[in-house]
């Protein structure tokens, strides 16, 4: 094996990319700056027990993990960025009210998404703490939506769902927390079959109910709507209800009428996502791209497990497959059109005349004389006792 081989689904960076990852990143984390989110970098590295919330076994799965020559003790590297700004939020800033948080960082994967998922995604992210009303909510998928449209994607497709409904029907069943995973697989699949043979060691209702979920897709609004469907086939639970009330509330919401290109709709089986989420989540996905580019929702109380438990909503995305969904003109038209040349001399006005240049946010590079006799763009000239910018040689 070649000593320079990368392990599967790990992959660098070369330019024409890495200068659209930049502007993308950049243009995002101004929109967020203008909706007031404060830009926080967490360590890739932290003590293992830190990376755990409630909820997040299987986070906590896909992690990496080794001994600190230090400490001895136990290291994770983050697999996901929430858990580290909800410390943040809950033990280094301690604020009061509401904190907007945001991030822009590697995470890794020991085991991908899938099959086309990188094991290093570049994850960008909002988070707000603080408030559990639903105009949280709404404020996140509408910044959701707005780094598409950031993006250049206009046409994209929302789906609602409430984890709250699958947290109900553990409550009441407590044999579902046993078979989760392997009923959640089956849920994701749409798979009856699977399902049943998951579930069935579980109560008749509980059976029932999940099968149920199965079929509640489809339209969030309107005659014959999921949420109408679900309140006449699902176990009549409090929690059941009080989730549905959430997502008809947001369904019916003005954000979606600000962008009547995106559709929306319900999928009560669609509760991919890590496990710490407790509430209303939401995914947005492209007919370009083979899964959700944005996941996000509710994991109020996260923040228990460093000492101060909050309402807390969120949503992340993987930069690199949104950059690969953007028209690559605009990125690509500046890669060689603005270089301008200049000689590699050691003189203080040729100097001058490059910094100048660099000042006014042109690229200048410096080449050697054989190189410089074969460039055909711009170009720095002596003339009299200086240097002037030629666009043609």
């Amino acid at each position: 094996m070649n000593a320079w081989h990368l392990p599967d689904q790990f992959s660098d960076v070369l330019p024409v990319e890495a200068a659209r990852l930049e502007r993308l990143r950049r243009r995002l984390l101004d929109l967020f700056g203008g909706y007031g989110y404060d830009q926080v970098i967490p360590p890739l590295v932290e003590y293992a027990e830190s990376l755990r919330v409630t909820g997040s076994e299987d986070l906590d799965r896909r992690s990496f993990k080794m001994s600190d020559p230090v400490t001895g003790r136990l290291l994770g590297i983050r697999a996901d960025m929430t858990p580290q700004v909800a410390r943040i939020d809950a033990h280094q800033l301690g604020r009061d009210g509401v904190v907007r948080l945001s991030y822009a960082a590697s995470v890794v994967h020991s085991q991908a998404a899938g099959l086309l998922s990188s094991r290093e995604p570049l994850q960008l992210g909002c988070e707000l703490y603080g408030h559990a009303g639903l105009e949280a909510d709404l404020e996140i998928q509408e910044l959701a939506l707005a780094c598409l449209d950031a993006a250049g994607l206009q046409e994209v497709h929302l789906d609602l769902t409430d984890r709250g409904i699958f947290l109900a029907l553990m409550q009441a069943d407590p044999g579902l927390a046993e078979v989760e995973e392997a009923v959640l697989a089956a849920l994701a699949l749409k798979d009856r079959p699977r399902l049943m043979d998951a579930a069935m060691g579980l109560k008749a209702s509980t059976r029932s109910a999940c099968e149920a979920l199965l079929g509640l897709y489809g339209p969030a609004t309107g005659p014959n709507n999921v949420i109408d469907r679900a309140r006449s086939v699902l176990p009549p639970i409090a929690q059941i209800k009080e989730a549905l009330d959430r997502l008809e509330r947001v369904a019916s919401s003005a954000l979606f009428v600000q962008h009547p290109r995106c559709a929306l709709t319900v999928d009560l089986a669609d509760l991919a996502g890590w496990r710490y989420h407790n509430g209303i989540m939401f995914s947005i996905s492209s007919k370009a791209w083979p899964d959700a580019i944005v996941r996000g929702g509710r994991y109020d109380g996260v923040g228990e497990a460093f000492g101060r438990a909050r309402a807390a909503t969120g949503f992340s995305l993987e930069l690199r497959a949104l950059a690969s969904l953007v028209d690559s003109a605009d990125a690509d038209s500046n890669k060689t059109a603005s270089i301008v040349a200049a000689p590699w001399r050691d003189e203080v006005p040729l100097r001058e005349a490059i910094a100048s240049l660099r000042g006014q946010g042109r690229r200048v590079v410096c080449l050697p004389e054989g190189e410089l006799s074969q460039w055909t763009g711009p170009r720095l000239k002596p003339s009299g006792s200086g240097w002037v910018l030629t666009e043609k040689s």
